[in-house]
């Protein structure tokens, strides 16, 4: 009678620690998702104050300076597309962060045609306004960056952590999948050609 109770507070005990330790596992993987999904939260919060002051600087540029229409047009195009691309924080598909990536990369290579082009005006150049705003807008690329790289450092560890033993049996259990990273647009490898020929 007393090995029977001792089999079975073996077997209590057992199950007991493997229910701690699931508990214990699921509790963790919850917590990196969240904190990668707040991160992504922040990574939206900067392209959004971007989206923000791109409307600001074109009508700056375009009432500083008889501007190019077909970059203005670009720029706000881009815009238009950036903000209407988004993604579900709890669905960072591959395609989807592509999607996202592609229309934010549209925005940026406007705003870059712009800043390049704006170079021919110097009263543009003069303008505060334009100043202030073209400096706001690189600080908010350097935090794009800055969030972006938060992301895939929070994202990235998240994704090593469910693809380990034995944790991985937790995730594929509770349907914890991969969440996909940024990473750079073809061609980031190159560096830029800088052309300062406007005629």
């Amino acid at each position: 009678m007393k090995k029977g109770l001792i089999g079975i507070i073996v077997i209590v005990a057992v199950i007991a620690l493997f229910g701690m330790w699931y508990v214990s596992a699921n509790n963790t993987l919850v917590e990196m998702k969240g904190q990668a999904t707040k991160q992504w939260a922040n990574v939206e919060s900067s392209y959004q104050r971007r989206s923000d002051l791109i409307g600001n600087l074109v009508k700056t540029v375009q009432g500083a300076a008889d501007f190019e229409r077909g970059t203005l047009t670009d720029v706000i195009e881009a815009r238009s597309k950036a903000t209407s691309t988004t993604i579900d924080a709890n669905n960072l598909t591959p395609d989807k962060m592509a999607a996202f990536q592609q229309a934010q990369s549209g925005l940026t290579g406007a705003l870059s045609k712009l800043m390049v082009v704006v170079e021919r005006y110097p009263e543009l150049k003069a303008n505060q306004n334009f100043l202030d705003l073209q400096s706001q807008i690189e600080g908010t690329e350097n935090r794009i960056n800055v969030e972006r790289n938060r992301f895939n450092d929070l994202a990235g560890e998240y994704n090593i952590k469910i693809a380990k033993i034995p944790t991985n049996i937790i995730a594929s259990l509770t349907g914890f999948q991969q969440l996909s990273l940024f990473s750079a647009n073809r061609g980031a490898e190159n560096a830029p050609d800088v052309n300062f020929d406007f005629n």
